[in-house]
This record gives C-alpha cells, sequence and structure tokens, in this order.
C-alpha cells in the first residue's frame, strides 16, 4: 500500500483524458456476479417486487440503489466507519443518472460526516462503457466542500491503474495538499487487511477474480502477499464470540458481557460531556492491545488509560465483531420495514419485538440504551442527539448476513434506533 506523491504535468491535456485505454477486452469480458442482491435484500424481496427492497420502484433514488454502487460496511480497525464505491457495479453510461448517483453519494455521507470515516474505492470494473465523463468528476470533487473532506480520514483505491493515477495527476491543481495526504494505492485486497476486516467487505466477485489474476501473474520470486492464517479462538476469547457463550463462561452468568460492562461503566462517569463522544476515532495500536487483554482474560482499566474515545471505539468494535447483531438476524426483517407500522402503535410493537430476543440480547440492548439515553441528555453539551447516536450505533445493532449495507438498508435501521432511544423509557418498562 502507498500513498503516492501527485506530481504537475507540463501540459495537463485534459482532453487525451477520455482515449486513456481503461480496460482490456478481455476484463471487459468479466462474467457477472453471481448474484445482482446481497442476502440482506434477497431477504425481504418479498416486501417489493424489483431489485432494491428497501426502495419503492418509484422512490427517487431507486435507480441508483438497486446497483448496489454503494455500500456501507461497519467499522474499520480504527473504529471509523467504512462507505464502499464500486466501480464495476456501475452500468453503461447512458444507463444512469449521474447526478442522482452523486446526490446518492452525498446522502451516504451526509450521515457520517459528522464523524471520522474511511472509503474504499473498488477501481477494477470502470471501462470505457461505464466511466463518468472528466467534468463530471470535476464537479462532483467540487461538490463535496469542507464538511465531507474534513472527517474523511483515508481513501483506499484498490487496484489502481495509470488512468486512475494519471486523473489523480491531472486534479492536482484542483485537490488540497491535506486531502492528497489521505490518497492510498493498494494493489492487492490482503493490504485492506491492516485497515478492516475483510471479511465484512461483501467485495464484488469480479474483483476477487481480478485479484487472484494478479497475483497469479507475479513471478515466484515475488510471492504474492497473503493474509495472515486465522488463529484459533483462545480459551478467554471475548471478541468475536457469541453472548450466550460469554454469559456462561461468566463467573456470576451475568447476560451483559464484561467489555460493554467496562467500558459503559467508564464512558457514563468521563463521557458525558465530551463533545463528539462516538465520533472520533482511536490509536489502532491501543485498541488492538485492550482487545488483546480481553481475549487473554487480563483485566482492563479504562480509568487508568483515561482515554474515552479509546473506550467508546472498543465498545463499538465489540457489537460490530459479534457473530449475530445485538438485535440479531430474526428481527432484520421487522426493522427494516418498522416505518409501516403506525406511531401509536411503535412503542407496542418495539416492545414486543425486542422481548423476543434472547436473554443476553435484551439484557444487553437494554443496558447500551440506557446508557445511551444518558449520553443524549447531555446533547446541549456533547452534540449527540438520539439523531446522532442512532446513526453511529445502528449499523452496529444490526446488518444484514452478508455485512454490507446500502443506503436504502441504513435508513431505516438508524430510524428503528432512534425511535428506540426515544421511546426507551416506554419500551423497556
Amino acid at each position: 500500500m502507498s500513498s503516492e506523491l501527485l506530481v504537475d504535468l507540463e501540459d495537463p491535456a485534459a482532453a487525451q483524458l477520455g482515449q486513456l485505454k481503461l480496460a482490456t477486452i478481455e476484463d471487459q469480458q468479466w462474467p457477472a456476479d453471481e448474484s445482482t442482491l446481497s442476502k440482506s435484500e434477497t431477504d425481504i424481496s418479498q416486501r417489493f417486487d424489483a431489485g432494491s427492497p428497501h426502495l419503492p420502484w418509484d422512490h427517487p433514488f431507486y435507480d441508483i440503489a438497486r446497483h448496489q454502487i454503494i455500500e456501507v460496511a461497519g467499522d474499520d480497525n480504527f473504529g471509523r466507519k467504512v462507505i464502499v464505491f464500486n466501480a464495476c457495479r456501475m452500468p453503461p453510461q447512458h444507463q444512469l443518472d449521474h447526478h442522482k448517483l452523486l446526490m446518492y453519494l452525498k446522502g451516504t455521507l451526509d450521515q457520517y460526516v459528522e464523524s471520522d470515516y474511511t472509503l474504499i474505492y473498488f477501481h477494477h470494473g470502470l471501462t470505457s462503457e461505464n466511466k463518468p465523463s472528466l467534468s463530471w468528476l470535476r464537479d462532483a470533487y467540487r461538490e463535496f466542500d469542507r464538511k465531507y473532506k474534513k472527517n474523511i480520514k483515508a481513501l483506499y483505491i484498490v487496484h489502481p491503474t495509470m488512468f486512475i493515477k494519471t486523473l489523480l495527476i491531472l486534479f492536482k491543481p484542483i485537490i488540497s495538499f491535506k486531502f492528497g495526504r489521505k490518497i492510498n494505492y493498494v494493489s492487492y485486497l490482503s493490504e485492506l487487511d491492516d485497515v478492516v476486516n475483510c471479511e465484512q467487505l461483501v467485495i464484488p466477485t469480479r474483483v476477487k477474480e481480478y485479484d487472484n489474476k494478479l497475483k497469479a501473474s507475479l513471478k515466484p520470486a515475488a510471492p504474492s502477499p497473503m493474509s495472515p492464517p486465522h488463529s484459533p479462538p483462545l480459551p478467554d476469547q471475548v471478541f468475536g464470540v457469541p453472548l450466550t457463550l460469554l454469559r456462561e463462561r461468566d463467573p456470576d452468568g451475568h447476560p451483559v458481557p464484561v467489555v460493554m460492562r467496562d467500558t459503559i461503566s467508564f464512558l457514563s462517569e468521563h463521557g458525558l460531556e465530551i463533545e463528539g463522544i462516538f465520533r472520533r476515532s482511536a490509536n489502532v495500536t491501543l485498541v488492538k492491545e485492550v482487545q488483546l487483554k480481553y481475549n487473554t482474560g487480563v483485566t482492563v482499566n479504562f480509568r487508568e488509560m483515561e482515554d474515552v474515545h479509546l473506550a467508546a471505539v472498543i465498545l463499538k468494535t465489540f457489537l460490530r465483531e459479534l457473530p449475530e447483531p445485538l438485535l440479531t438476524y430474526q428481527l432484520y426483517n421487522d426493522i427494516v420495514n418498522f416505518a409501516s407500522v403506525p406511531s401509536d402503535s411503535q412503542a407496542d410493537v418495539m416492545k414486543t419485538l425486542l422481548e423476543s430476543l434472547p436473554k443476553e440480547n435484551y439484557e444487553s440492548l437494554r443496558y447500551l440504551i440506557r446508557f445511551l439515553a444518558q449520553v443524549s441528555s447531555n446533547s446541549e453539551v456533547n452534540k449527540m442527539t438520539n439523531s446522532n447516536l442512532a446513526v453511529v450505533f445502528g449499523p452496529n445493532l444490526l446488518w444484514g448476513r452478508d455485512n454490507a449495507m446500502s443506503l436504502s438498508a441504513i435508513g431505516p435501521i438508524n430510524n428503528f434506533t432512534r425511535t428506540l432511544l426515544d421511546q426507551q423509557e416506554l419500551v423497556f418498562t
């Protein structure tokens, strides 16, 4: 992975950019993905008849959402939200409204720009047929003002070509120095392991196949980068372990995991008045050290570390690494379609839904939501209203079986979370 210095060309021949060869004929003939819909979408396809089940066919963004060009894939290793852009899923130019695509991307980012976030761009699959115009790219960059660029901590361009590198050179006059330093080239998918758990990314099949092709073309003297093998679970493993097992291991049989108790206890004392709590990332080395302590049975004392953002990231990471989301896959359809419930019945319906959860899920959720209610009660100071907290925690409480979610799925999940925070006193009586 490299962050390359952008240099000026004596003659930025923009007119020649459109003539650049983006992909070989062989590349353009990659087979289609095995499925045009993610598992999470096909789960509720009965609700709507067409490709993006969370948006009706007459929704203004239906034509964009159904292609799954833009997805949200949890948090990275630094506790930052991950936004994924898949170039290979862009249809030919004449079949895509690029203005709507830009608005859809802004709509996704609008939910996260107040927090630190990471953008991963899978470049493979951008061809002469589906590439947007140079003028559109220029206007798109200008459309994203400072609020979008301030908190993006990294842009990872996966499988960069000479085209994309030349494009960045030509855009050098309008790309700020600060933003230029955030751009990183990623040659192989395995390099992303330093940034994010790749298992949570729904990487298109053709991108995986192209990556394998690149690695196979390497000379034997230069072995292809390999991801480290997965270690077997540690005897005291806490992260990535089912809640039922954590409850069985707990000496007192406590249904709320120790990580949640430790972090929430510390944050209740020291984090309620911290502006932007849950919106900032933490030092990845410290995050891994704390995770290792928990996974090896070592007691963690956040009061000794005195780092509010570290505790906040550990809490979000724990929730996101659960093998099944806290709200469970079983409730996924009900929650995504919750907006259809009349407002005067929502508290009762929500109460019924949540009472069907396993005991450890229910108790952990109640413990978390009551704490978040404390956070939002101090929103005049910490700026974390119920809506802001829902944007942060919604994707960490529920996701589809394929982990990634489009904007059309995130909206209903975040709205459910916000309603839960609004109605928590009625729901958890």
